[in-house]
């Protein structure tokens, strides 16, 4: 066991986690030496006791926080495998395109890792990535909804960013299930954040780079969802992903303009674009369960 390594992919996800393992932070700075000196068969036992004290890992977690980060364990698996195969289609990602969705697939790559660290035995078993059909086509039992996702890059990307604009969403509807943990909680928000970085990064990618005008959000949309987005990328199959969830009051869509019971369009004086862009919408585990579903055999 690399323990350096391990901390460090935690690190990646969680840049405090030093700080949640012991406050005397220099001491894991110099772990290296520290490590050497433990019997090799003691090194799994001390592991697994600083995860649980730093993330209430296993029997410490309650029910619904273990069921909050399996959810999301599964869709980091749902983009993970995504992203493995994108990389290994020929042809597909090439130059800077190819660099910028390896970097992606390291981030999730890194989420799983954090994930399945603090979940331990709790967590679900590694799908692989014969669970999923990304064409939508269920293993072949309907017609495929984009049977071209890993042959053309403008599909590609377009379910790419609708996979992290899901994300995004869902983990925000999370958060308030995990807030009797406040390390957790933190942790998943961090997460949060890095997926919200990939879909404005993706959403730039789609239209040619910053450099270029937004325009249709199906083929050229801005850097953040403004509205409903007009369904996003491919409207029959990605409109739940901006729309409101179950229920809508607790789920509003992306269009909400009502933030704390005030219309923030007229405390501002901004427009219903506007105040919709300023604030990311929660989306509840039944809905996103039910858009992953489509890409899940």
């Amino acid at each position: 066991m690399n323990i350096l390594k391990i901390i460090t992919e935690i690190e990646k996800v969680d840049p405090e986690v030093y700080e949640r393992l012991d406050q005397r932070r220099q001491m894991f700075k110099h772990f290296a030496g520290f490590g050497k000196k433990l019997a090799v068969a003691a090194v799994p036992l001390a592991m697994g006791s600083m995860l649980q004290k730093a993330y209430g890992q296993s029997s410490g977690l309650s029910a619904q926080i273990r069921e909050v980060l399996n959810f999301a364990l599964r869709l980091e698996y749902l983009e993970t495998y995504f992203y493995q195969l994108g990389l290994a289609a020929p042809g597909l990602l090439t130059g800077q395109n190819r660099s910028d969705i390896n970097l992606i697939y390291i981030d999730e790559q890194n989420h799983v890792k954090f994930l399945r660290s603090v979940l331990g035995a709790d967590a679900i078993p590694d799908p692989t990535v014969n669970a999923f059909d990304y064409t939508g086509a269920k293993g072949g039992a309907r017609p495929a909804l984009l049977p071209n996702v890993f042959s053309n890059l403008g599909t590609f990307l377009a379910l790419a960013q609708s996979f992290e604009d899901t994300g995004v969403r869902a983990y925000k509807g999370g958060a308030p299930l995990l807030i009797s943990n406040n390390t957790v909680l933190e942790a998943a928000l961090n997460i949060h954040s890095v997926e919200a970085r990939h879909a404005s990064h993706l959403r730039t990618m789609r239209r040619g780079g910053p450099q270029s005008e937004p325009g249709d959000p199906s083929s050229a949309p801005q850097s953040w969802p403004s509205l409903n987005d007009n369904g996003g990328p491919a409207p029959a199959i990605t409109a739940a992903i901006y729309g409101a969830g179950n229920p809508a009051s607790l789920y509003p869509s992306e269009a909400n303009v009502v933030q704390g019971g005030l219309n923030v369009q007229n405390i501002s004086q901004v427009s219903p674009n506007e105040a919709s862009e300023a604030f990311d919408e929660p989306l509840d585990m039944g809905t996103v369960l039910a858009i992953a579903a489509n890409f899940i055999k």
